[in-house]
């Protein structure tokens, strides 16, 4: 009995010796694993700038394609410009405000395209639209006086709604195009209620108490610069409508 009991102990013993070995085998085996793996990272060359750009070089980019941003809308006064064509009188007009008011000549034509519009359609001789619009704002489109006066021709906006229209906003009148129709309406206007160019133009400049005319006359005196300018002979001054000279 006592000598089972003794083998069964030194069993007991080699199992628990063995189970000791196996265990602590494993731990070394592991460590010694981490230390090859310390040992290569230790001694591997870090990475250059180059390496890393040469890794990107390799790998292709992905660039997401830019859409390409609509072209923005032409301005009125622009869009007006690829559709004037002057007349030979005009052009030569053109030209010579150019030089006396230091306004480009592509800046002028769609305005000028614009007066001889409105002239033939109402009556009016196209070279007085013109004479109001130097005098009145020296060709300037967004000119605007104390008094409220707007655009190339200083119409006041509250003084002819029914003219400019009632849905239109309080900028309205800084449209090149808009101005010059309205501005030649109140001189048709002012044609009618009046019976000649000269009183036409002292209602326009709202100067109809002043006996001596003076702003019909320096209307009329640049419009005779303007008829020089244009080369009319004395026979197209007679037959131009309103001509006033």
């Amino acid at each position: 009995m006592n000598q089972a009991t003794r083998s069964s102990r030194l069993l007991d013993d080699a199992a628990a010796f063995l189970v000791h070995f196996v265990h602590g085998g494993v731990v070394l085996a592991v460590f010694f694993a981490l230390a090859c793996v310390a040992t290569q990272y230790i001694h591997q060359e870090p990475l250059s700038y180059d390496d890393l750009r040469a890794a990107e070089e390799e790998t292709p980019a992905t660039v997401a394609p830019v859409a390409t941003p609509a072209a923005p809308a032409a301005e009125p006064l622009k869009q007006q410009h690829a559709a004037a064509r002057l007349t030979g009188e005009m052009t030569r007009v053109r030209d010579f405000v150019a030089r006396q008011y230091k306004v480009s000549t592509r800046t002028l034509e769609p305005m000028l395209a614009a007066a001889e519009t409105s002239g033939r359609k109402l009556g009016i001789d196209p070279l007085l639209i013109v004479a109001v619009m130097a005098i009145e704002s020296k060709f300037n489109p967004f000119a605007e006086s104390s008094m409220g006066a707007q655009g190339l021709m200083q119409v006041i906006p509250r003084f002819h709604v029914d003219k400019i229209g009632k849905d239109a906003n309080e900028r309205a009148l800084f449209d090149p195009m808009l101005n010059i129709r309205v501005g030649t309406q109140v001189l048709v206007e002012g044609m009618k209620r009046f019976g000649s160019v000269q009183g036409a133009l002292q209602y326009y400049g709202g100067a109809l108490d002043d006996p001596d005319a003076s702003y019909a006359n320096k209307v009329l005196a640049l419009k005779r610069r303007l008829s020089t300018a244009a080369d009319r002979t004395a026979a197209e001054r007679e037959q131009a409508p309103a001509s006033g000279a």
